[in-house]
């Protein structure tokens, strides 16, 4: 069982997945960082001094000065700012991947490739696949027109 295990582990396609993964880890607390510490601040000036972090509803009752205070208290809290942030980050994240396979496909699709040859065509009679060679259909026996 071990040596199953390591073979799995060591094939090409796992490895591929786990350094992705870590990559992926990575580029996401760059890119929490890049919303929470750049991005957000000139927002939060222009709308008045707002920090998004501290955006909150305390479903307490009390009344706290920040976010931190409250979660301190043990008061319960639905957290707004935390939740827009989060967003944020899901979008510019959604973003850049998209434009990473947008670039791959580009680099894969061969411009004016000519397409690959068909080889199987369909029965005009049976609508069943057949060889695109054949004169005869093999599952209805229809006579095809020569192509």
């Amino acid at each position: 069982m071990l040596k199953e295990f390591k073979e799995f582990a060591m094939r090409g396609n796992v490895v591929d997945m786990a350094v992705g993964i870590v990559i992926g880890v990575a580029f996401g607390a760059i890119v929490k960082s890049l919303v929470a510490d750049i991005i957000m601040p000139p927002i939060g000036l222009l709308l008045g001094g707002v920090d998004f972090s501290d955006i909150f509803i305390s479903l307490s009752g009390g009344d706290y000065a920040s976010l931190t205070a409250a979660k301190e208290a043990g008061a319960a809290t639905i957290n707004l700012g935390v939740f827009i942030n989060t967003v944020l980050n899901f979008v510019i994240v959604a973003f850049a991947i998209f434009m990473v396979i947008r670039v791959m496909n580009r680099f894969t699709k061969k411009e004016g490739a000519p397409e690959p040859e068909a080889t199987t065509k369909e029965c005009s009679y049976c609508y069943s696949t057949i060889p695109v060679q054949a004169t005869r259909c093999g599952h209805c026996t229809s006579e095809l027109a020569a192509a």
